[in-house]
């Protein structure tokens, strides 16, 4: 840009292009125009050059373009089988037949200023004209703004690659978060993902994504329903969740119904597994809600020993937003055990699987860590271990219907 004007390296706006248009009707110089907008010369000539409109020569009469005709003496260039009198240059048919033919172009369009704004032969002339127009320009210039921030700013190859990681693992129930987490080969967003689904540059598409279709509209004149129950039901066998807030972590267990005594059954084995004061350091005190499973505390509390093992408190009623952790990661089991699925074809073994998979699922409120990793840090890898838990490979999640097909 040039030292002697003071730029504020912002686009032209539509009076800077009005301004162009009203100069160019006075034939004002570049430089000039330049230093009332504050721009350099050179963007005055690129502004116009590429936003000028052709206005094509009137074929109404037909008329010799070729740039000899004034002194051109070549008769019968068309090889007649009755030789024509008349000279060539004085008919447009041998512009296409002539071998000298040369297109005569004006010389004010080759050069500054480009255009025939302040031509005052331009009423006369019988050639292509090109003229600015400030709306026009600006409306071109709008256009181009917009498309080029649409698209994909993706080579083919890299497209394709990000695909085969993608899709598979989309196809499993894996979000677009999980995959870049463990693919760091990918070089974009979360967002970007989503973006290149909606537009179809994936092989998915939004339907394929956990959550992207799965709500229903609300209606504003309904009240919500509230449900915080810690157990599934499922026909007549239920599942009952165990949810640890510091790492996220979640034990499934399969019921045979929901009773207090299926529940306590429960407690009692993991007590066997971790021991006495293992159990006392893994559950300390027990937060649910105020469900017919839970409705004999003391039966709950109190361990193998009759000695108190843990603390049970209760939500009020109608306040899920009290333990919204487990709330949140409910989700996941409905991701593989959508509602209305009977849960009596499964086993203790098919639950645990499931609980394996969500819990070696990366989370972005863990910082890209999966519970189960951090829940070894904290609760301590034996713990982990009795708990029946195993860590999945990121390729391997599946959180879909089929984990258990």
């Amino acid at each position: 840009m040039c030292k002697l004007i003071p730029g504020n390296h912002k686009h032209l706006t539509l009076d800077n292009r009005i301004y162009i248009e009203k100069s160019l009707d006075n034939n004002m110089p570049f430089k000039e125009i330049a230093k009332y907008i504050c721009k350099d010369p050179t963007t005055i000539s690129k502004e116009v050059k590429k936003h000028r409109i052709l206005k094509k020569k009137n074929d109404f009469v037909n008329f010799n373009l070729c740039i000899h005709r004034r002194n051109c003496s070549l008769k019968n260039v068309c090889n007649r089988t009755i030789p024509c009198k008349k000279q060539c240059s004085s008919r447009i048919e041998c512009n296409s037949r002539c071998n000298r033919f040369a297109k005569e172009v004006c010389q004010t369009i080759l050069k500054a200023p480009y255009v025939c704004n302040g031509c005052h032969k331009k009423a006369q002339c019988r050639l292509d004209k090109y003229f600015y127009k400030a709306v026009t320009s600006n409306r071109e210039y709008k256009t181009i703004l917009v498309e080029s921030r649409n698209g994909i700013n993706i080579s083919e190859e890299d497209l394709k690659q990000m695909d085969t990681i993608v899709t598979p693992l989309i196809l499993q129930g894996q979000t677009p978060f999980q995959i870049i987490e463990n693919h760091p080969e990918i070089k974009c967003t979360e967002k970007t993902i989503y973006n290149y689904i909606a537009l179809g540059a994936l092989s998915v598409k939004n339907v394929d994504l956990p959550r992207k279709v799965k709500y229903k509209p609300r209606k504003s004149n309904v009240s919500p329903k509230l449900n915080d129950k810690g157990v599934f039901e499922g026909s007549h066998k239920v599942l009952l969740t165990l949810f640890f807030r510091n790492c996220k972590l979640m034990l499934i267990y399969l019921l045979p119904d929901k009773t207090s005594a299926s529940v306590k059954k429960v407690l009692d084995n993991l007590e066997k597994s971790l021991s006495p004061l293992g159990f006392r350091i893994a559950f300390p005190l027990i937060l649910t809600d105020r469900g017919s499973e839970f409705t004999k505390p003391n039966e709950l509390e109190s361990g193998i020993d009759n000695i108190i093992r843990t603390s049970i408190y209760y939500c009020d009623p109608m306040a899920s937003w009290q333990k919204p952790g487990i709330e949140k990661n409910h989700e996941y089991i409905r991701y593989v055990l959508p509602k209305g699925t009977s849960f009596d074809a499964l086993t203790q073994r098919d639950v645990t699987k499931l609980a394996s998979h969500i819990n070696s699922t990366a989370r972005a409120s863990l910082n890209g860590l999966p519970p189960i990793k951090l829940a070894k840090l904290l609760l301590g890898e034996n713990t982990v271990n009795r708990f029946g838990l195993r860590e999945i490979s990121p390729d391997d999640i599946i959180l879909t219907p089929k984990l258990l097909k």
